[in-house]
């Protein structure tokens, strides 16, 4: 049977005209694949703080020893990240970066199809230059850039992104509509499981009850309505394996989340709450203006034109439109609103939908042209492709992760500096997390105590130093530094933290 099957699809590829095979499936495959080529080039060799990237270590060691990262907690990721991390290739961080750039790439392919499947929808014959225009302006957007070459959630967030909007903005005609909802809500469900502002792409579900073509009494019935919820829970229940975890004592372990208390404390982010609306109007005003000109930063001036014309020129009420409109204002209304350093980072969903439109634009704009689909057309979009590709090398230094070593040399300096069975007070995310990286997922210095110093005060690190450390004396019910070292006399003690250059202070 399985002979038969394999000699069907030959024919299958063999009947499909030699052009239309390879304008289908090579363009998106050179897309991944260029794409790929770059972030590799531009890649961390190892643990890395390029990019903002200081939480890699925290993600890195939570994956490799079935722990829980910060706030969130991030199960989806720390399981596709722990998959990664087997490839037989490299250091530990150097896979879990890998990840990273394939799904930054595969997020361009989404795109790719999105801008395909619309315009072929429209009747355009060289939808894929236009698609392949979108895929290049994403994949090659500076901030977009940097996350793939860095362990961070948000190239995954991006990927899912972009499949949430290819599930629920392109029609499905070989798919019943009942079993498109299953995978709609599914994928919502595990999205929330990588980032929590997926939430803000819930709506999606009532755009997508107005679809047509698809048994649309069914679509817009209750009970559609009920089956993309239901999955989306069945997908959401992913967050079970934070308790589960927990009950193993892991060595990272946020939280400890073996109860709603905790375990809600952990996936509200509930410690970051201080981020949310703490801001004056002045603030406000320059944040919007830092969003009106990262745009260009992104997609160059032309990019911004070419995207601003998709979107308002060749505007149709589609479920694409209100479906990226949607996700632009919410994500964008989110980086205004929460007060983090980083907070730019969740404008990349913003940018899912920008090349979306960018794309779009490319390809009205070279229909309404008289020499459309001509040799002057193909040069057209060749330049074009040219603007994405060669813009790069104004910012390619400011991305471009593959020679940062601050990480791995703070990390190599700590473990072979510190005297031997020594209290660590460690201070800084970036200092913490290195020290857990080497300390835990390496088993380098086992005879070290790491003791994250601003944890101190949470009952839950106090009970995870117990599990790592049974010989260590923490007193109650406020196990301050000072307090653990008169409960520990017998052992010396060194401070550490990293600003701008590694600072040991051993007593």
């Amino acid at each position: 049977m399985t002979g038969k099957r394999f000699i069907s699809s030959l024919s299958f590829f063999s009947k499909m005209p030699t052009s239309k095979f390879v304008s289908r499936y090579c363009p998106p495959l050179l897309l991944v694949l260029s794409l790929f080529g770059i972030y590799l080039f531009t890649m961390a060799p190892g643990l890395t703080w390029a990019n903002n990237g200081s939480d890699g270590g925290d993600l890195i060691t939570a994956a490799y020893t079935s722990g829980i990262a910060h706030p969130t907690g991030y199960p989806l990721y720390l399981l596709i990240a722990r998959l990664f991390q087997f490839i037989p290739i490299g250091s530990l961080a150097y896979r879990t970066n890998l990840m990273s750039a394939v799904f930054t790439a595969l997020s361009a392919a989404l795109i790719y199809g999105i801008v395909t499947r619309t315009l072929n929808e429209q009747g355009h014959k060289q939808a894929w230059l236009s698609a392949l225009i979108s895929g290049y302006a994403f994949g090659l957007a500076p901030l977009v850039w940097s996350q793939a070459v860095i362990t961070e959630v948000y190239a995954l967030h991006a990927f899912l992104t972009a499949l949430i909007l290819y599930l629920f903005v392109t029609s499905f005609h070989n798919v019943k509509i009942i079993t498109l909802e299953r995978i709609r809500g599914l994928a919502l469900g595990l999205a929330m499981g990588n980032h929590v502002t997926t939430i803000f792409m819930l709506p999606l579900i009532l755009i997508s009850r107005n679809e047509v073509n698809l048994d649309s009494p069914k679509s817009r019935s209750p009970s559609s309505l009920i089956r993309h919820l239901v999955w989306f829970s069945i997908g959401l229940s992913i967050y079970l394996i934070l308790p589960l975890r927990a009950l193993t004592t892991p060595p990272v372990n946020w939280g400890n989340p073996i109860t709603l208390k905790r375990l809600w404390w952990l996936v509200s982010g509930e410690l970051y709450r201080s981020y949310y609306l703490q801001f004056s109007f002045s603030d406000i005003l320059g944040r919007i203006q830092a969003w009106a000109s990262m745009l260009p930063q992104q997609f160059g001036w032309l990019g911004l034109v070419l995207g601003f014309t998709g979107l308002i020129l060749y505007f149709v009420p589609s479920r694409l439109y209100l479906a990226s409109i949607w996700i632009s204002l919410a994500y964008s209304l989110f980086s205004f609103l929460y007060s983090s350093d980083d907070s730019y980072v969740y404008l990349i969903p913003m940018y899912v939908s920008f090349a979306i439109w960018i794309g779009l634009g490319v390809g009205n704009l070279s229909k309404s042209l008289p020499f459309h689909y001509t040799v002057v057309s193909w040069g057209v979009f060749l330049l074009l492709i040219g603007y994405f590709v060669f813009r790069v090398l104004g910012y390619v230094d400011q991305v471009d992760a593959s020679k940062d070593l601050r990480a791995e040399k703070f990390g190599r300096q700590v473990m072979a500096e510190v005297p031997k069975d020594t209290l660590v007070f460690v201070k800084g995310d970036r200092a913490v997390f290195t020290i857990w990286y080497f300390h835990f997922a390496l088993q380098e210095r086992t005879d070290m105590v790491v003791i994250a110093e601003e944890l101190l005060h949470f009952d839950w690190y106090q009970e995870t130093l117990g599990d790592n450390y049974p010989s260590l004396n923490i007193p109650t019910p406020f196990p301050w530094s000072q307090t653990i070292l008169d409960a520990n006399p017998t052992r010396p003690v060194c401070y550490v933290q990293y600003i701008e250059q590694t600072e040991i202070d051993c007593k």
